[in-house]
């Protein structure tokens, strides 16, 4: 299948939001997303920017219910205090219709590079526990669930958290069942 992988651009933001938006519909987290194209052009595409965005595009002859960029893959680095440098895959999309013909693979790939070049020792990332398809990829790919492995657990702190926090109220923060 014919298709580039290239770095996302300002413009390509509305797509961008555009598969998110059908990742945690995907999910049934669809409700927990309140980014927005705008948003994402602030923190992606000025100068320090959160985070890094690589696309996959089809010719104009190969689009899919109107669209030519059909994947997305996000992704941010960290640093780590046991092994240093980390590329953090936050997410990895390819739209339905595209699945299975080796774009989340040349992804991987090309994120893998770019954790070399950029002399990262972990390329990390999350998984939906009922996301099976995209586990299953993962482990065929030579990835480590370490849940499994060494029972890491992830958490958070939402905003309203976040918020009880920095005014010293840690222990009185209300629980809540938010991503």
């Amino acid at each position: 299948m014919a298709f580039t992988l290239r770095e996302a651009r300002p413009e390509d933001s509305l797509h961008i939001v555009r598969m998110i938006k059908e990742l945690a519909e995907y999910e049934r987290l669809a409700e927990q997303v309140a980014l927005t194209p705008e948003g994402l052009i602030e923190d992606g595409f000025t100068q320090g920017p959160y985070y890094k965005c690589l696309v996959a595009e089809v010719p104009p002859e190969r689009a899919c219910r109107g669209h030519t960029i059909m994947g997305y893959a996000m992704y941010f680095f960290s640093y780590g205090s046991w092994k240093g440098r980390t590329l953090y895959l936050e997410d990895l999309y390819v739209m339905e219709e595209f699945r299975g013909q080796g774009i989340g693979s040349t992804f991987l790939r090309k994120l893998a590079e770019i954790a070399l070049q950029n002399k990262c020792t972990r390329l990390n990332f999350v998984v939906l526990n009922e996301n099976k398809p995209s586990i299953d990829f993962y482990l065929t790919k030579g990835a480590v669930d370490l849940t499994d492995s060494e029972g890491w657990h992830l958490f958070t702190f939402d905003q309203e958290q976040v918020k009880w926090l920095a005014v010293g109220k840690g222990q009185d923060v209300p629980t809540s069942p938010s991503k």
